[in-house]
């Protein structure tokens, strides 16, 4: 028998191969995408941490409905637990996820708690988005300097330098470039050596069918790190992403997906969409139809309010308000389809996949869900993130070779 074949008890018994056989990776694989008793996303789950080759255990701070951790365990890293203080996250993030939600402020957290997390011979790596209204442009011209969010990032900033992982990863709005409590933490990082990117990510150069620009940091002690280079020449639009989804009708739902339904309209609404043309503004009505508000020089300012989509564009970015008509230009762009897009279109355009439950089937409420959706990272780029840290570590892979 030849050096490098397997034995027959090799073949029927994988126990008795060694821990690194590349039999026991194949059976792993077969078995991860055959498995009858596991749900199709943890059967996808279970396949990207096998398909990897760096073993990765990460923590979500603020993990939300689980936008990043979807994205990162696409990459096969292995997310171990979420943390956020909205218990109204917590059925999406473990039904969808497979990891453990901690209902805690990260204030409260205690860092051998946070540590208990990561397995030995792991690489550790620790993700924290923290709220992201305090720095929003939604807030100009607002003093947001006693917001009870503001702390936050310096709590991840002290979760850091106790956990001491090897990988960092923050996302937040543009603007938090702006305020001393980002670079107050990016120094803190820099002291601790580690080697920073940050950036300003626009997410349809990377396939997210939805103008949402976003401030990505990645920090690394292993070695220099990066995000990889953009994905997509051309933008995905809206039609290519939701245009496959049953068409509805205001207050309609969608009998095979509690999540597809769409709001109701007032009758004055009901109109004035009926005369919306997809990227139009509400000066194609008439002036009877106009609010009050579009009659004063300030409300004049506001052109998406109360628009369609285009089909062959990008969404606008997401809200968490993007279920109603009157909350921005979130119309659905087919001219048959008079109504706002439904909840699932919305949870689509974030990049979620279209089985990803946010609550259950009787609890659905448009608020509830729509602040889930509104408020997380895309799912794509949260993949996005992982592919970098996963590029990243293969480049030191290859340099060690080479040394």
């Amino acid at each position: 028998m030849a050096a490098n074949q397997p034995s027959r008890a090799c073949l029927i018994n994988f126990t008795k191969c060694p821990k690194d056989s590349s039999h026991i990776r194949v059976f792993q694989i077969f078995r991860a995408m055959t498995s009858i008793t596991a749900p199709k996303r943890y059967r996808l789950r279970r396949l990207g941490e096998i398909l990897t080759m760096h073993q990765i255990d990460a923590v979500d701070l603020f993990c939300g409905a689980g936008g990043l951790t979807a994205g990162l365990l696409k990459t096969g890293i292995s997310v171990r637990a979420g943390y956020d203080i909205d218990r109204n996250c917590e059925y999406a993030y473990r039904e969808n996820n497979g990891a453990e939600f901690i209902a805690e402020s990260v204030e409260l957290t205690k860092i051998e708690d946070l540590s208990a997390w990561y397995r030995p011979q792991r690489i550790k790596l620790l993700a924290g988005c923290a709220p992201c209204q305090p720095f929003s442009t939604y807030n100009q011209g607002r003093d947001t300097s006693t917001d009870r969010k503001w702390p936050l990032l310096y709590s991840f900033e002290k979760l850091i330098k106790g956990v001491n992982p090897e990988l960092v990863t923050m996302e937040n709005v543009p603007d938090v470039t702006k305020h001393k409590v980002y670079h107050d933490f990016v120094k803190s990082l820099a002291e601790a050596k580690y080697h920073i990117w940050e950036g300003t990510v626009h997410c349809i150069d990377y396939g997210l069918p939805q103008q949402r620009k976003r401030h990505v940091l990645l920090a690394s002690r292993l070695g220099p790190i990066a995000m990889i280079p953009k994905t997509h020449s051309e933008p995905v639009s809206v039609a290519h992403a939701i245009g496959h989804l049953p068409k509805l009708a205001a207050g309609e739902t969608d009998l095979n997906d509690p999540l597809h339904r769409a709001a109701t309209l007032s009758p004055v609404n009901l109109q004035r969409i009926m005369l919306s043309k997809p990227g139009g503004t509400w000066k194609d009505w008439p002036e009877s139809l106009r609010a009050d508000c579009h009659r004063k020089p300030s409300g004049k300012t506001y052109a998406s309010v109360y628009g369609r989509m285009r089909g062959d564009k990008p969404a606008p970015t997401m809200t968490t308000l993007c279920y109603g008509f009157g909350n921005g230009r979130f119309g659905h762009y087919d001219n048959e389809q008079n109504r706002a897009i439904s909840l699932r279109e919305a949870a689509t355009l974030q990049a979620f996949p279209e089985d990803y439950q946010f609550m259950p089937p009787e609890e659905i409420n448009f608020k509830a869900v729509g602040r889930m959706i509104g408020n997380a990272v895309p799912v794509r780029l949260g993949e996005i993130i992982g592919l970098s840290i996963q590029r990243h570590l293969d480049e030191l892979d290859q340099e060690k070779i080479h040394c």
